[in-house]
């Protein structure tokens, strides 16, 4: 996994339409953040986007798949991030709309979290 520089600042300048963003280092590709919240990822620049039960078949039609990795031991894993659609990469305003899905799917999944029991 990985991304480089170029195409972090393709991605703000793609992305500023859906407010400001910033995108960290994980694990050899990035996050994609918005206040605080990750909603989406990098991986060999392709961008992935947060899906949940409301957004995912939108995301299916446009023929997406979603990021899947293999863990040293163990058995795939299919995450709830789905590649954006082709267009979005040529389109900032496309961009936007299905930025604003990811950032409501993981709004939601954040009220989902239980809150901590530690005092």
């Amino acid at each position: 996994m990985s991304y480089s520089n170029e195409f972090k600042e393709f991605l703000f300048e793609h992305l500023a339409g859906f407010g400001p963003v910033s995108i960290r280092r994980m694990f050899g590709g990035g996050g994609i953040y918005r206040d605080g919240l990750m909603f989406g990822l990098i991986d060999e620049e392709t961008v992935y986007l947060k899906v949940d039960d409301e957004t995912r078949v939108r995301f299916e039609a446009e023929g997406s798949e979603p990021f899947v990795y293999a863990p040293a031991k163990g058995k795939t894993v299919a995450m709830s991030y789905y590649r954006v659609p082709v267009r979005c990469m040529d389109d900032a305003g496309e961009m936007t709309e299905w930025a604003k899905l990811a950032y409501g799917a993981a709004l939601r999944a954040q009220r989902k979290k239980p809150k901590s029991s530690v005092p």
